[in-house]
């Protein structure tokens, strides 16, 4: 499979333009949203987290109806000295140590 995302991008007056990539990035509410697939055919979306940042994004999906989802960007404050929350930080936390 490949990791190719065929992109219709769309102006205003309904122009479209069809390209291609491996990954892009949505800048929304200040963050960089990167969406990408994963090989496996499933589709991967993370928002970028920088050093000294003082809030973490959580994506929320939502069913909105048949075929719409509602994607939430909600932020959380960074604990980054706080470990009695239960996290267990893994190579798939997101968090950067």
């Amino acid at each position: 499979m490949s990791d190719a995302l065929q992109l219709i991008l769309e102006d205003t007056d309904g122009t479209q333009l069809e390209t291609s990539c491996t990954r892009f990035a949505v800048i929304w509410q200040g963050k960089e949203v990167w969406i990408q697939q994963d090989g496996r055919g499933q589709l991967l979306i993370g928002v970028d987290v920088e050093e000294g940042d003082a809030e973490f994004a959580n994506l929320l999906l939502r069913p909105l109806a048949t075929n719409l989802v509602s994607l939430q960007l909600e932020m959380e404050p960074a604990d980054a000295g706080d470990e009695d929350d239960g996290h267990v930080h893994g190579p798939d936390c997101g968090h950067t140590h």
